[in-house]
């Protein structure tokens, strides 16, 4: 921020001072309060400081106010300061780009203008036509992340469904009283609608030795709640394994983020 503005209650008395130096000769301490936003008291306050600094006079600190030669040449000074610096955050802002990160299918060069695609939960960026383009800020080879900027249109992505299997606590038997059968017909069969299954997450020790038991791969295992909602969004079907309670974590997030789920005893 400016110096001008550094010190505490610094804006205030510029705003006030600005509206006295309009010579409203009807213009009250309530008045200021509404325009500023600040309560009456605050308003009394910093007057009677900007009347004790001697920017501004009055009688028994009651309106009408009048703004003196120091207080005008005060507000210059910061009006000057202000426009300064709000030109520099709009000279920034004219030269700032939205960047987004993707990977390139193929060799790209800068200014190239891409299609963009999600496959696998993973934008990816190429030169065929797509319903999403960007371009390219930067060369890129084959595989490597790419910087792009100017994204118009939208990705061609559908939400992912999951399937959470809640399993029995080691106090209720753990992996013993699993129904692995079930679980694995699941994993194999993919969601409701007929999808593959895209990824497995666990949530507790049980999960992880009946997901290794039936020889599946773990792909999600640390926050998994939270990182399950994240790869559904991105239009991948997960087959959630968790232990007791740990399911509400899973519902919860889904729920918040309206992702499509449903919940299978996975016990025996």
């Amino acid at each position: 921020m400016m110096k001008a503005f550094k010190k505490r209650g610094a804006l205030t008395h510029f705003q006030i001072l600005s509206e006295i130096s309009k010579q409203d000769p009807h213009l009250k301490q309530k008045d200021l309060a509404e325009k500023l936003g600040i309560t009456i008291q605050a308003v009394s306050e910093n007057i009677k400081t900007l009347i004790e600094l001697g920017y501004i006079t009055s009688k028994d600190g009651r309106s009408p106010y009048k703004i003196t030669q120091t207080g005008i040449d005060k507000v210059k000074k910061d009006a000057i300061s202000l426009r300064k610096y709000t030109d520099s955050v709009l000279e920034t802002m004219n030269h700032y780009k939205t960047i987004w990160p993707a990977i390139a299918k193929e060799e790209l060069v800068k200014d190239d203008i891409v299609g963009l695609y999600m496959d696998d939960g993973v934008l990816y960026a190429h030169k065929k036509e797509e319903n999403a383009t960007g371009v390219v800020l930067d060369d890129a080879e084959e595989g490597m992340d790419v910087a792009l900027t100017n994204l118009t249109g939208i990705i061609d992505m559908s939400v992912g469904e999951v399937t959470v299997i809640n399993v029995p606590t080691i106090k209720d038997g753990g992996s013993k009283s699993c129904d692995l059968e079930l679980i694995k017909n699941i994993y194999e069969k993919g969601t409701n609608s007929g999808e593959k299954i895209d990824k497995v997450a666990v949530a507790g020790t049980v999960s992880r030795a009946v997901v290794t038991k039936l020889g599946m791969p773990i792909d999600i295992e640390y926050a998994a709640p939270q990182a399950t909602a994240n790869a559904a969004r991105k239009g991948l079907n997960i087959l959630a394994v968790c232990v007791g309670d740990m399911s509400k974590a899973f519902t919860r997030e889904l729920e918040n983020e309206k992702i499509k789920f449903n919940i299978i005893d996975g016990g025996k």
